[in-house]
């Protein structure tokens, strides 16, 4: 489903449709870009999406739905930044209503009654890829009508996307629950139905939205589980280290073709089990980014930790981009491609876009 080879995704970037995203996107055949998981392994960053969209001559306020949600992404980065593993327990308010800590079996097992969100979670499990109205959908059910706190779901739902992010999913998933907005998401029946094309009708989210939430948990929720997330990474490898060279360290985060691929350096893909053990990712993750390392010449994978790295092989002239994930390196450290140059924490999206709008507007009358 997802193409691996760099020339093939720049190619994708350049046949995206971004005047029909806005009116689309939340519909199961919306014409969404399905660019997330390069942007989210940082083999292609939002600027370059941004930079492609106004090359092929579009204007700002006629895709200012597909930068909006672009920014979105770099807004969650902004504060995972900022806030760092605030993000990881409830970061505005304690999420309400909560009966339980676990996510309900019929989630895990596809068996929630619901055939749009059943199908969905299998065809997930398949693809490692989910539509982002069913991951609301997905996140509602499981937080405000199974009354699950939404970390150990969240981290269910990482652990087997492509695009984990881990800003995106669990400030996204806090969204929904209630701890990173003023109010929960719901949804019922007849919105699923509108926007995924089914007239499924008697599920337990067939009712009015005078009915959310409902008085109590279904049956069919009742059923909790803990999922076992373990990470496989590949076994520790040799490295050929040429001393007189830098090193480039490239990660789950950074997967870049593009960086510094003028330079005779070393380049290493660090896989840190620490790191896997904090945010497990599924095989198909891995196989993933293994299969993405492939753009990047030379890279040779050492599974290890940053400190038994420099102690084994003592690099030197060691380069990396930033992330909140890679604090702990040494060396030479560089900023990733941003939109815009808002930083920061803004408490809201919309005083964040508010500050993006102020550089596009001119941007566009400088043209």
């Amino acid at each position: 489903m997802f193409e691996t080879d760099f020339e093939k995704i720049l190619h994708q970037v350049e046949n995206i449709h971004p005047t029909t995203y806005g009116n689309t996107r939340n519909y199961k055949d919306g014409s969404v870009t399905r660019l997330s998981p390069y942007i989210s392994r940082g083999v292609i960053s939002t600027k370059y999406v941004f930079t492609s969209l106004l090359n092929r001559g579009f204007n700002y306020w006629e895709i200012e739905r597909l930068i909006q949600e672009l920014a979105w992404r770099d807004y969650w980065q902004q504060i995972w930044i900022e806030k760092g593993n605030l993000i990881d327990d409830d970061f505005k308010s304690s999420q309400t209503n909560v009966e339980n800590h676990q996510i309900p079996k019929a989630i895990i097992e596809a068996k929630t009654g619901i055939e749009v969100i059943d199908k969905a979670i299998l065809d997930f499990y398949e693809t490692g890829y989910l539509h982002n109205h069913l991951r609301l959908y997905i996140a509602s059910i499981t937080c405000n009508v199974a009354k699950s706190h939404w970390k150990i779901p969240a981290k269910w739902l990482y652990y087997h996307l492509l695009d984990a992010d881990w800003a995106s999913n669990a400030l996204s998933w806090q969204w929904v629950a209630g701890a990173n907005s003023n109010n929960k998401y719901f949804a019922n029946q007849e919105n699923i139905n509108k926007f995924f094309y089914s007239d499924q009708k008697d599920t337990f989210l067939d009712v009015g939205y005078e009915e959310l939430p409902l008085s109590s948990i279904p049956e069919i929720l009742q059923e909790l589980t803990t999922p076992t997330l373990l990470t496989s990474l590949p076994e520790k490898k040799s490295l050929k280290i040429d001393s007189q060279k830098p090193t480039l360290l490239y990660n789950f985060y950074n997967l870049d073709p593009l960086w510094k691929n003028d330079m005779d350096a070393n380049r290493i893909l660090l896989l840190e089990p620490s790191h896997f053990q904090k945010y497990p990712v599924s095989e198909k993750s891995i196989d993933f980014i293994l299969a993405l390392g492939q753009n990047i010449e030379n890279l040779q994978i050492y599974t290890g930790e940053f400190e038994e790295l420099m102690k084994e092989y003592q690099p030197e002239n060691i380069y990396f981009k930033e992330h909140p994930t890679n604090i702990h390196y040494t060396g030479t450290v560089e900023s990733r491609d941003w939109m815009f140059s808002v930083k920061g924490y803004y408490s809201s999206f919309f005083k964040f876009w508010k500050q993006c709008k102020k550089e596009l507007s001119i941007l566009y009358n400088a043209q």
